[in-house]
């Protein structure tokens, strides 16, 4: 039997499995979500003390609060009684704390187990040790990062570093002002495939040449199949006749008052390991965030962030947002039919990657080496 020959041009991907066996999946769960630095909310989404929003974090439920200090605050979402699920509801607003539905455990803002039924009688009990157990946090660019890690890695090195990496110098970002602007519009996406395959997805633009016509009308150079993350520091440009990054090309809205001449006129986009892609063009920004809720099942939440003032004076922002929303209703589509594939006979071995797609290998071997820590068979 001769063994297969792969041309140079051509590298392996992960095998088939890798995307639907569940054990891979919670292995990553375990060795990436649950102990990476993970993005959880809009900070703005928390408007005052009591403001509060629960997201799945691997196998986690989180809950994520704003006390009356004005500060954020994470938990894991259990009351420490008789481990019930403290808030069932994604969002909302609390008065004075949190109350178990069970039993009337309730706990303040800042986690301390407040009151209980004949906890007088029971003197013994330390409220601070029978508090939620806190989860740590970092707000960054606007938004609420979450860390579940006993020990969290370093967030300068995991994220901002990963923006560094991909822009070569954190200047470039720092004028977009991302913390200050506003939300526009959101849309959440229910995407029945893996979660790596929509990162693998973001990170190449062999296939926009064939699904985005839109987009390579925007951005000519796509259309040649290399990606804008292919080349450090590199955004790519508008279309000679294009007026902003829109649907149809017209008229963006106002520009970003901190950008420089270099990076009007271009798209920046970054993947930041493991769930969040950041895209910036001259008008506004667009985030990312993935939510891996099964090993073919991902939810992703976009958000559209623009200067508060073009949010605040009601502007159309239709054909602002219709561009990406597009591009992700055609990527997601793509990511759908190949997830069908992935457990085939066929693609036991995985597939190929062209040239153009080869710094895609770079993260399958960090996501093998990451789960390989836990003992799961995820190598090529």
């Amino acid at each position: 039997m001769t063994s297969e020959v792969i041309s140079p041009s051509l590298i392996p991907t992960l095998p088939g499995h890798t995307y639907v066996d569940e054990d891979i999946f919670r292995a990553e769960q375990e060795e990436i979500f649950e102990k990476m630095w993970f993005c959880a909310v809009l900070s703005a989404d928390l408007t005052k003390p009591g403001s509060y929003k629960t997201v799945q974090v691997g196998r986690e439920s989180v809950l994520i609060n704003r006390t009356r200090k004005g500060e954020v605050r994470a938990f894991f979402n259990i009351c420490r009684h008789r481990g019930v699920k403290l808030c069932m509801e994604e969002a909302g607003v609390v008065g004075r704390a949190f109350q178990c539905p069970y039993h009337a455990w309730t706990y303040d803002f800042e986690g301390k187990l407040i009151a209980a039924p004949n906890l007088t009688k029971m003197p013994d009990i330390d409220r601070q040790e029978y508090g939620l157990v806190k989860i740590a946090v970092r707000e960054y660019m606007g938004y609420v990062w979450v860390c579940l890690a006993d020990e969290p890695p370093s967030f300068e090195a995991d994220v901002i570093g990963a923006i560094e990496e991909r822009l070569g110098d954190l200047r470039a970002i720092e004028g977009y002002d991302i913390a200050h602007l506003s939300l526009g519009r959101r849309i959440r996406y229910d995407v029945k495939a893996n979660w790596k395959l929509i990162i693998e997805n973001f990170m190449e633009c062999y296939h926009c040449a064939t699904i985005h016509p839109e987009l390579t009308e925007v951005l000519p150079e796509f259309a040649d199949g290399l990606a804008a993350q292919f080349f450090v520091g590199h955004g790519a440009e508008f279309g000679e006749d294009i007026k902003g990054f829109t649907v149809d090309g017209s008229e963006g809205l106002e520009r970003i008052t901190g950008i420089d001449d270099e990076q009007d006129r271009r798209y920046y986009a970054i993947t930041i390991k493991p769930t969040v892609f950041v895209n910036l063009v001259p008008d506004h920004v667009i985030i990312h965030r993935m939510f891996p809720m099964a090993a073919d099942h991902t939810i992703v939440e976009c958000d559209w962030l623009y200067l508060p003032s073009v949010v605040d004076s009601g502007k159309d922002l239709t054909a602002s947002v219709e561009l990406f929303d597009r591009v992700n209703r055609q990527d997601f589509d793509a990511c759908e039919r190949c997830q069908p594939s992935m457990g085939s006979r066929i693609y036991a071995k995985g597939g190929v990657l062209v040239p153009s797609e080869h710094h895609i290998a770079v993260f399958h071997d960090w996501v093998t080496s990451r789960i390989s820590a836990a003992g799961s068979p995820a190598s090529h």
